[in-house]
């Protein structure tokens, strides 16, 4: 580079450091200034003449998501100069031990948080799975570590354009399975939502283009309706004294492409494009009273629709958010939601966990229930038994889970996860109380421990003594705690009778003149087809595994190997027969295109002609998926080194099943024209029909037997266009 090039960028770190100082809180002191400012040039020197994939200097990144730090989340000085120094362990030879040496134990342990692991081998486990946990470890001692790397993300995702594309999608469907929920939960709801739509922009390109080329279109029309709708808003809310602003909130591309999906409609039948939110100046003795007298105002002018009234100020979420939302009809008869919020509860909303915090210190915030998540967080870490992906699965499983709102005999307000039973709840409030617990009352009235809750159920707990948890209460309840607590007490039980089984087995084969030897257990795990000894030792000792078994298998000592090969050969065959009846030689994986044996998940039941990729299981192989399969984003965020690139490079002859989900308004005749479409028309095998009608309108399925994707879209198209048919969509399988 020339030196007029270096001196223009040298001025462009300059002026993103002033502006990086302009974000920051309005109270920082001198002393703060000159920790960031230190920081800030021990990063500039440490990533000096390293550049990104973009070609733009490094340091960039860093001041970027200190940036982020300082003016989305409202973070202080600490957590500033963390994000500057972030990538400089990592990156370069300085290490922790100097951060602490130049700065404090603080800014080591924050660093640490952020630092990936670098040292294990890709094996059965994922390093972002790992790396994840990690970081969560900090969590213990400081949230702050996973706001800045939130922030870390956010910066990423926003500069993804330089990568390649198969880095593109594993960094996006990371993103999307932990990242956007992990926002969500802190109630950083701002990135949350950006995060999901550079999620979507990665994963599925084309619906994101196509779903933010359409708001686009429709921005000026948008813009001008909610004109039209505040217009008396703004008046009547300032003739009854209620200062406020009032401003449009444009819905995500993320949440309308989900809308479109799950709800089965186009862009244009998503009812709630149109949405504002008003932010009140108030007190915080009259928060609530002017939130709703601001509510009662608005449906003096607007009709609300009874169902969509959602009241998180007097119940706030877990993540302290607080909000009055409801769904009003505006002019031309569009739907529009409203919120309604102070703007303590705005701050609250924007910058989440820090803005909870800032406030709780200045004592105007309502006790929440974040510190309590938190806590559950702090909980399932502390299970040093379980590996990263499963912590993950848990920790995903808790995350972005819709809430019910529960009541103990005393009125104590707990908040569970939708689809909590009464055993989560006994778990919620003491770990013994849900291991000792016999049955549950709910609202007065005796239910079994498999009973699911509803929010506003009042729930009485029963203990006994003699009670211990069982397997069966694995399959009863949904929450982290409850299913850890639950498996390392059936882990505990089970040690202890496998020890009792140990000693009988070796009483009983001293008396079968047996040696009670490491080679012998192996024989006895095969014979017997058991994975572990423990679960040998426990079979033997909750009697499952007799007297009459093990003399069984001193019996047959001899021959049973011969027994076992002449089976593995068989089976061997069998694999032979299979391959030479089916012939994969039509999908490729690789840049190389190589052919390879493959076997279809049944979670999304692909089909040739299909957009899939391979998936390398442990003992069955590969797999095939979709890209859409509900499964994809958790194999590519957890699994990435196991994913495999596969295309169709041609179609073959072999049939394959597919589902289709149709839906109308009734007639008479109507399934012998389906019917007539599908077998005379098009010449497509129909394997079952089931079609059923209430009150006027059909809901469907049929399995046809087609060729390929181009057969199958040709099938849903013909049937989109017989009278009354509403809708026609290809349907998984539950999983």
């Amino acid at each position: 580079m020339s030196e007029v090039e270096i001196e223009v960028e040298n001025k462009e770190i300059v002026k993103r450091y002033k502006t990086l100082l302009r974000s920051c809180n309005s109270d920082i002191t001198r002393e703060d200034k000159k920790l960031i400012r230190k920081a800030f040039n021990l990063a500039v020197e440490a990533h000096k003449g390293v550049r990104r994939k973009s070609g733009e200097p490094y340091i960039f990144h860093p001041i970027a998501v200190a940036q982020i730090v300082a003016k989305d989340i409202g973070l202080g000085a600490t957590s500033i100069a963390c994000a500057l120094l972030h990538d400089v362990v990592e990156d370069t030879d300085y290490t922790l031990e100097d951060m602490e040496q130049m700065f404090n134990p603080k800014i080591r342990q924050i660093i640490d948080g952020l630092t990936k692991i670098t040292d294990l081998a890709e094996q059965d486990i994922s390093i972002q799975a790992e790396n994840f946990r990690k970081m969560l470890l900090t969590l213990s001692d400081d949230v702050r570590v996973i706001l800045i790397k939130l922030a870390d993300r956010l910066h990423n995702m926003q500069t993804l354009d330089s990568m390649a594309r198969h880095k593109q999608q594993k960094i996006g469907s990371e993103t999307l399975y932990i990242y956007a929920p992990l926002a969500h939960r802190l109630g950083l709801y701002t990135i949350k939502t950006e995060l999901e739509d550079l999620g979507l922009k990665y994963t599925e390109p084309d619906i994101y283009r196509d779903t933010s080329r359409q708001l686009n279109e429709t921005k000026k029309a948008r813009v001008q309706y909610i004109q039209k709708f505040t217009k008396p808003l703004k008046d009547t809310l300032q003739s009854h004294g209620l200062i406020c602003s009032i401003k449009g909130r444009p819905k995500s591309i993320f949440s309308i492409c989900k809308k479109i999906k799950s709800q089965g409609v186009s862009f244009d039948e998503v009812y709630d494009k149109f949405a504002i939110r008003i932010i009140i100046e108030s007190t915080i003795a009259d928060e609530k009273s002017d939130c709703w007298k601001a509510y009662s105002l608005i449906t003096d002018n607007y009709r609300p629709n009874p169902d969509r009234l959602r009241d998180w100020i007097s119940t706030p979420k877990a993540n302290g958010y607080e909000s009055l939302h409801t769904t009003v009809m505006g002019p031309g008869g569009k739907w529009v939601e409203v919120q309604i919020r102070t703007k303590r509860m705005d701050e609250v909303a924007e910058k989440g966990y820090a803005a909870h915090w800032k406030y709780k210190q200045e004592g105007v915030s309502k006790e929440g229930n974040l510190e309590d998540w938190v806590n559950q967080i702090r909980e399932l870490l502390e299970n040093p038994e379980s590996n990263a992906v499963d912590f993950l699965e848990e920790f995903k499983l808790n995350l972005f889970s819709k809430e019910i709102f529960v009541f103990t005999p005393n009125g104590d307000l707990r908040t569970l996860p939708k689809g909590a039973s009464v055993l989560d709840f006994a778990f919620d409030i003491h770990s013994q109380l849900g291991a000792t617990c016999l049955g549950c009352k709910v609202n007065g009235r005796l239910v079994p421990l498999s009973h699911k809750l509803k929010s506003g159920d009042q729930v009485e707990v029963i203990t006994s003594h003699n009670q211990k948890p069982k397997k069966a209460w694995l399959n009863y309840v949904i929450t982290a705690k409850a299913k850890n607590k639950i498996k390392s007490s059936l882990k505990d039980a089970k040690k202890a009778i496998a020890e009792e089984g140990k000693e009988i087995l070796e009483r009983k084969l001293k008396h079968l003149k047996l040696s009670f030897t490491d080679s012998v257990i192996n024989e006895l795990c095969s014979y017997f087809k058991y994975k572990t000894s423990l679960d040998l030792f426990f079979d033997v000792g909750s009697g499952v595994l007799t007297n009459t078994n093990i003399k069984e298998f001193v019996l047959n000592k001899n021959s049973w190997y011969q027994y076992l090969k002449s089976k593995i050969y068989r089976k061997s065959n069998k694999q032979i027969e299979q391959k030479e009846e089916v012939k994969f030689d039509t999908l490729v994986f690789g840049h190389t295109e190589e052919k390879l044996n493959f076997t279809y998940s049944k979670c999304c039941t692909p089909i040739p002609g299909d957009h899939v990729f391979g998936f390398t299981t442990i003992r069955e192989g590969i797999k095939i998926h979709r890209h859409d399969c509900p499964n994809a984003l958790r194999l590519q965020s957890n699994f990435a080194y196991r994913i495999l690139k596969a295309k169709w490079i041609d179609s073959t002859n072999t049939e394959s099943i597919a589902l289709l989900n149709i839906k109308g308004i009734d007639r008479v005749g109507l399934v012998t024209e389906v019917t007539q479409i599908l077998s005379n028309n098009l010449k497509i095998n129909i394997q079952s029909i089931n079609i059923s009608s209430v009150d006027g309108i059909f809901d469907g399925l049929i399995t046809v037997v087609i060729l390929d994707k181009n057969s199958l879209t040709s099938v849903i198209e013909t049937l989109k266009k017989a009278e009354g048919i509403t809708s026609v969509k290809r349907k998984f399988k539950s999983t």
